[in-house]
């Protein structure tokens, strides 16, 4: 049996092509988008993969390949499914032919996001079934047990992997083994390559309008379907599948579920229950401090599997539940308390043993855990007892120096920007942002991002402060890949509704933040299919709207682009085009710097803010090694200190 090093989201890819995925579709968001792309590095072309324009599509084209029988799978990060929220809840009540698996990546911290929302609750408010894996391992067999979850019950099942599940690394035994989560998988001797793996055939489309066709009488009669699926589900995991399990600290799964078992009918002064990435920070703070108790680890939280919660709340007095984010497992040991009128301690987020915001750590656990064993098991009498010093339990490390994201040297952003800062001057106006890498355009010395709500919202949010203040003037920026995703209808809107807003396109012909994935405006397709590029400014014809294009490394024309933007009214567009870094190998040299000319006003740093400029021996001085050439500074230096460094 093959046995690779793989990150999370490439063991979730390879696990779905070894389910027989048929089809693929996603958006990309970090921490999610490697998903998607290991399935297309590894596609023999018999899997349609496609980066849709957002979340929503890539959804409703995932349902109608299921609708026919294929094998499905959806990518996309924790905020995403805002946007696939629409077809979701309905799809729960219609339900599936084929097997419909959505893996949706929550960023506890957030690392990457702009919300720290908790995709639990979002499974259990849709009423879809969600595994919630613990490592790459266990997430490589959890794909593939959605897929057989998710055909068996006719329902979407979502696959929630955080982002230190995303992105660590495990070695796994692909197809054949026991992976992390212990399934038993077919074919065990095949290759990964191996030509003769079988591919899932999709069953076709079968016109049935009493089932795919929604109506107000079906869906009443659907949703007591859908709970009686979930009670169902949550019975039938509650025994026998292995990432739902009580075990004993300090023994390995089978040993330790095995110890539980011998030694169920006793009572344990203090349990664990936990989940996801938190169960192996559970192992080791107790590995640490020397504690062996019952932990009830969670693989499935929705739908819960009570039986299996109340076999662990029989044997504990005390429960301590890890999790991250919200406290999902924790307010169900509650309900299970209350519904079998069962007194027990639960301890976790809601009585403030663990903060709500952030990741859970080994660090918080050991201090939870020394607290509730009331002084009886510390650190230091882990360590003399032979366990492995953690110093970072003992003498916590000093806190990092702060290190905030800035826009890369010779981003074309920074210039659009900053053309839009210099020609708006002293006039009242209010900068609408978006997500993407534009967001950081709000950063000193630029410091032209007012707002940001959520993919699109740039558009929509500067018509409505320009509604309330007719004064001020609107701008918002929007990015290319943005632009197809969500911003087209904010645009239409304003047009309809007749609006007086500046939208200001940033096309670097990428989507730059998440790994310069292309999107309808490159042309470029995920199955290497390539054609026409979508136009921005024909859609921007087609729509009604009044636009220049400019290079906005060409700061004159750039700023005589706003400016004659800023003297008319209604909706007009500037759409600043210029390739991200990354797409394109600079075309000029580094900048020259004459120390003898310059005044040391220090213009270049304080108006723009770019990485290449920096202060040696007291003096500007210019990072070769980072300097890609853009020649905004030379545009800006009042004495020529900075000179263009000529084409390469």
């Amino acid at each position: 049996m093959p046995v690779k090093l793989l990150m999370g989201n490439e063991a979730i890819g390879l696990g779905a092509i070894h389910a027989g995925v048929n089809f693929v579709s996603g958006y990309p968001g970090t921490p999610s988008t490697e998903v998607l792309e290991t399935i297309a590095k590894n596609n023999d072309g018999s899997i349609h993969v496609e980066w849709s324009t957002n979340e929503k599509a890539a959804l409703e084209a995932a349902a109608g390949a299921a609708y026919a029988g294929a094998r499905a799978l959806v990518t996309m990060k924790q905020v995403g499914l805002n946007v696939a929220s629409d077809p979701l809840m309905t799809l729960s009540y219609i339900g599936v032919e084929g097997g419909l698996v959505i893996v949706v990546a929550d960023d506890p911290g957030p690392i990457s996001s702009q919300t720290e929302q908790d995709t639990r609750n979002f499974a259990q408010f849709a009423k879809v079934p969600i595994l919630d894996p613990a490592s790459p391992g266990e997430a490589y067999g959890m794909v593939q047990d959605a897929f057989e979850l998710s055909e068996k019950h006719q329902t979407p099942v979502i696959v929630r992997p955080t982002t230190r599940v995303s992105h660590a690394c495990g070695t796994i035994k692909t197809r054949g083994g026991f992976a992390d989560c212990g399934a038993d998988f077919k074919n065990a001797e095949l290759d990964d390559d191996d030509a003769s793996w079988p591919k899932h055939v999709p069953s076709g489309f079968v016109k049935d309008t009493q089932r795919w066709v929604v109506f107000p009488r079906t869906s009443f009669l659907n949703h007591g379907k859908v709970e009686r699926r979930a009670a169902d589900i949550a019975a039938e995991y509650s025994h026998g599948y292995r990432p739902n399990r009580i075990e004993i600290s300090g023994l390995n799964h089978r040993e330790g579920m095995q110890a539980f078992t011998e030694h169920a009918q006793d009572r344990f002064p203090l349990g664990i229950a936990c989940g996801g990435v938190s169960y192996h920070y559970v192992m080791e703070a107790l590995d640490i401090l020397g504690l062996h108790v019952p932990v009830l680890k969670i693989g499935m939280t929705y739908p819960f599997p009570a039986q299996l919660a109340d076999t662990f709340l029989d044997a504990v007095d005390t429960a301590l539940c890890v999790e991250e984010l919200d406290p999902c497992i924790e307010r169900e040991l509650i309900l299970r308390c209350g519904t079998r009128a069962t007194h027990r301690f639960i301890r976790g987020k809601l009585d403030g043993t663990f903060a709500f915001a952030g990741e859970q750590s080994v660090e918080a656990i050991c201090a939870a855990l020394s607290e509730l064993a009331e002084g009886a098991i510390d650190v230091a009498g882990a360590e003399a007892n032979g366990k492995r010093s953690s110093a970072s339990v003992s003498h916590p490390a000093p806190e990092l120096p702060p290190r905030p994201p800035v826009l890369c040297a010779g981003c074309p952003h920074r210039a659009s920007f900053y053309a839009v800062k210099r020609a708006v001057g002293k006039q009242r106006a209010v900068f609408c942002g978006d997500i993407g890498c534009y967001t950081l355009g709000n950063a000193a010395p630029l410091d032209m991002v007012d707002t940001c709500l959520c993919m699109g919202a740039d558009i929509t949010v500067a018509q409505g402060i320009k509604a309330v203040e007719p004064d001020t003037l609107a701008f918002s920026f929007i990015g290319d890949s943005t632009f197809f995703a969500s911003g087209i209808t904010g645009v239409i809107n304003a047009v309809y509704n007749k609006h007086d807003i500046i939208v200001c396109i940033l096309d670097n012909s990428t989507t730059a933040m998440t790994g310069h994935q292309p999107h309808p405006g490159t042309g470029h397709t995920m199955m290497g299919i390539d054609g026409a590029a979508m136009s921005i400014p024909r859609i921007l014809d087609a729509i009604g709207v009044d636009y220049v294009t400019v290079n906005p490394l060409d700061l004159h024309a750039a700023q005589t682009a706003v400016r004659e933007a800023i003297a008319k009214t209604g909706v007009r567009a500037i759409i600043f085009k210029s390739p991200c870094i990354y797409v394109e190998p600079p075309k000029h040299l580094p900048a020259n710097f004459d120390i003898d000319s310059c005044i040391d006003c220090r213009a270049c740093i304080k108006q723009i803010g770019c990485p290449a400029l920096i202060v040696e021996d007291k003096h500007v001085a210019v990072d070769a090694s980072l300097c890609y050439g853009c020649e905004l500074c030379c545009q800006i230096c009042p004495t020529d200190a900075l000179t263009r460094g000529g084409a390469r």
